[in-house]
C-alpha cells in the first residue's frame, strides 16, 4: 500500500503540472490557431493524463480528458478550427479536470465529490462532430439523453484490459507500469512515424516563403528530446528535507563566525607566530566553502517565477471575454527565480493586481478609440532582479488613477479629513487604494467592488517583508512594483548592540551606517531628531525601544543606523 500512495503522489505531482501546462499552451494556441506543433504538444500531454489517470481507475477523468482529447484531435487533422468559443468549452473541460485532480488528492478518488461530467462531455462531443459551441450547449440543455458519436473504424483503438491494483503484488505493479510504458512509448512512436508519411506525402513548397514553418517545426523536435534528457537527470526533493539543510547549513555559518572570531583574539595574542599564517589559510578556505555551500543550498530552493507567470494569460483571457474588452498580457523574465517560500505566496496578490488593472485600468475598446487608443489594451507583467530583491512589475496603459478623485472617494468613506487630503502628495493619494475598504468600483462584480482586495494585498506583500510602490500618469495608465527579497530562509543583518544586549537588523532594510556628533541631535516635541546632509530623520533609541537600562554615551558621537520603511 506504501508503493501504490508514492505511486499516487506522483500522479499528482504530475498531473497538476501537465494540467497547468495544457492550461497555459490552449491560451497560447487561441492566439496561434495554426501552430500544428503546439497543437500537437497539446494532444500529447493530454493524453498522457488520460493513460495515467486511466491506469489508476480513475475513470471520470479519463473520460472527461478522452473527449477533450477528441475536440484536440479533430483540430490535429483539420477537421475543426478552433475559436473562442470552442476555447470556452475546452477550457471549461480544464477547470473540471483540475477540480477532479483535488478530489484525488484530498479523497483518494475521483468520485467523492460527485460531479457530473455529462453535460460537459456532451458539449465536447458535439463540437467535435462540427456542431458549434452555441447550439451543442442549447441542445444539451434541452435533452437529458446524450449518444456517443459514432467513432470511425480507423480511429478504434484496442481497449486497455482493466486492472485493479489494489489485488496486484508490489512486482506485478511494477511489471504493469513497464508494460503500459513501453504501451505508450510504441504509441508515440507510430504516431511520429504516421505524422513524418504525411509530410513526405505532402506537395513541397514552391516559394522561401513557404519553407519558413516547416523549417520552424523541424527545429522543435530536437528540442523535446532535450528536454526529455534533461528531466532523466532530475529528482523530487521533499521541501522539508531542503529546509533541514538549510537549518544545517545556519548552524555551520555561525559555528565559522565564531571560529573566525577566535581567530582574531588568537592573533592578537600571538602576532608574529609561524602558525598563525597556515591557521589564517585554513579559517579563510573554510569560509570560503561555507559561503559557497550556503549558495548552493539557497540554490536548490529556488524556482522560476514562471511558475505563478504562467497562470495569468488564461485569467487574462477570461477577464476580456467576462468584461467585453481587448486586453493582451505581456510577460517578460519568467526565468527569474526566487525562494519556493515566497513563489507560493505571491500569486494571489499578483493575481488581483492583474484583475484590477483589467478591470479598473484598462477601457472599453469604444472608449480607448475616442480617446486616440488602439482597441487592444496592453496589461505588462515584468520580473526582474535588483540586488538582493526581485522586482515584479505590472503595468497597464488604461486611464490611470486619478489622486483627486481617489482623496475624494476616500473623505466620502470617512477614511481621511479634507485637511488631510489637501496636504497629501500624488503618490500619496495612489496610496489610498491600500485602506480597508477603499474602491472606487461603481458597482459591485465577481471581478471587484467589495473593497476588500488591495489592503490584503499589501499586508501579504509586507509579510514577505515586501514592499508596493505605484505611479500613475491620468488617461496614459498606471504601473504597480513590488520589490521582495528573494529567500526568506536566510537574512544577512547588521548586528548592533546597546548596553551588552545586541540586536540584528536584515541588511536589506539598513540605508547607511553614520557616526554623527551628538550636539547635532535635537528635541522637538518631545522626539528626538537629526539633520543629516539637509535631511530631518527622526530617532528611536534601542534602549527605550527594548527596555534596556539607559547610560549616556561617553564621548561627543554616536553611532546612527538609518533604516528604509
Amino acid at each position: 500500500m506504501e508503493d501504490m500512495q508514492e505511486i499516487l503522489e506522483d500522479f499528482l505531482v504530475e498531473a497538476f503540472e501537465l494540467v497547468e501546462q495544457i492550461d497555459h499552451d490552449l491560451v497560447e494556441l487561441e492566439s496561434n490557431p495554426e501552430d500544428l506543433e503546439l497543437l500537437n504538444r497539446i494532444f500529447r500531454v493530454a493524453h498522457t493524463v488520460k493513460g495515467s489517470s486511466s491506469f489508476l481507475n480513475f475513470d471520470v477523468l479519463t473520460k472527461l480528458t478522452h473527449h477533450m482529447e477528441d475536440v484536440l484531435n479533430k483540430a490535429r487533422h483539420g477537421e475543426l478550427k478552433i475559436t473562442p468559443d470552442i476555447m470556452d468549452v475546452v477550457l471549461e473541460s480544464i477547470d473540471r479536470m483540475k477540480t477532479l485532480l483535488n478530489s484525488i488528492r484530498d479523497n483518494g478518488n475521483d468520485t467523492a465529490i460527485g460531479m457530473d461530467i455529462e453535460p460537459i462531455c456532451a458539449r465536447l462531443t458535439a463540437i467535435s462532430e462540427g456542431e458549434s459551441p452555441v447550439a451543442a450547449k442549447d441542445s444539451n440543455e434541452k435533452s437529458t439523453l446524450q449518444v456517443e458519436p459514432e467513432v470511425p473504424k480507423q480511429e478504434i483503438a484496442t481497449p486497455e484490459p482493466e486492472v485493479d491494483v489494489n489485488q496486484l503484488s508490489d512486482s506485478e505493479v511494477e511489471a504493469e507500469i513497464e508494460r503500459l510504458l513501453k504501451v505508450r512509448k510504441a504509441e508515440d512512436q507510430a504516431r511520429r512515424a504516421q505524422k513524418k508519411q504525411t509530410t513526405n506525402a505532402a506537395p513541397k513548397p514552391t516559394n522561401n516563403t513557404a519553407n519558413k514553418p516547416a523549417e520552424s517545426g523541424e527545429k522543435k523536435v530536437p528540442a523535446s528530446g532535450s528536454n526529455a534528457s534533461s528531466m532523466d537527470q532530475t529528482i523530487r526533493v521533499e521541501v522539508k528535507r531542503l529546509d533541514h539543510l538549510m537549518n544545517l547549513i545556519g548552524e555551520l555559518v555561525l559555528g565559522k563566525n565564531r571560529l573566525l572570531k577566535i581567530y582574531d583574539d588568537v592573533e592578537e595574542r600571538y602576532e608574529g607566530e609561524k602558525f598563525l599564517e597556515e591557521l589564517n589559510q585554513v579559517v579563510s578556505q573554510l569560509s570560503i566553502i561555507t559561503t559557497d555551500v550556503q549558495l548552493a543550498v539557497m540554490k536548490t530552493r529556488m524556482q522560476p517565477i514562471a511558475k505563478v507567470f504562467n497562470k495569468f494569460p488564461r485569467v487574462v483571457r477570461d477577464l476580456s471575454r467576462e468584461l467585453g474588452k481587448q486586453i493582451e498580457l505581456e510577460i517578460t523574465g519568467e526565468e527569474t527565480e526566487l525562494d519556493k517560500s515566497i513563489v507560493e505566496e505571491i500569486g494571489d496578490p499578483i493575481m488581483h493586481m492583474i484583475r484590477n488593472s483589467c478591470d479598473h485600468g484598462v477601457e472599453d475598446p469604444a472608449t480607448r478609440v475616442a480617446n486616440g487608443k488602439p482597441e487592444k489594451g496592453i496589461v505588462q507583467l515584468k520580473a526582474y532582479n535588483e540586488g538582493n530583491h526581485i522586482v515584479v512589475e505590472i503595468t497597464d496603459d488604461g486611464k490611470g488613477l486619478d489622486p483627486n478623485g481617489l482623496k475624494a472617494k476616500a473623505i466620502e468613506k470617512n477614511l481621511i479629513t479634507e485637511r488631510e487630503a489637501d496636504q497629501m502628495t500624488d503618490k500619496e493619494a495612489f496610496a489610498l487604494i491600500f485602506k480597508p475598504g477603499f474602491s472606487t468600483a461603481a458597482k459591485v462584480t465577481n471581478v471587484s467592488g467589495r473593497g476588500v482586495g488591495m489592503d490584503v494585498v499589501k499586508t501579504n506583500i509586507e509579510k514577505l517583508n515586501g514592499v508596493i510602490e505605484i505611479d500613475s500618469e491620468l488617461g496614459k495608465g498606471s504601473s504597480f512594483k513590488l520589490k521582495i527579497p528573494l529567500t526568506l530562509a536566510i537574512i544577512q543583518s547588521l548586528l548592533v548592540g546597546t548596553q551588552e544586549e545586541f540586536y540584528a537588523i536584515p541588511l536589506a532594510s539598513v540605508l547607511e551606517t553614520v557616526r554623527v556628533p551628538i550636539d547635532d541631535i535635537y528635541t522637538i516635541e518631545g522626539k528626538n531628531v537629526l539633520r543629516l546632509r539637509d535631511e530631518v530623520l527622526s530617532l528611536v533609541r534601542l534602549s527605550d525601544v527594548f527596555g534596556v537600562k539607559q547610560v549616556l554615551e561617553s564621548g561627543d558621537q554616536t553611532y546612527v543606523v538609518v533604516i528604509g520603511v
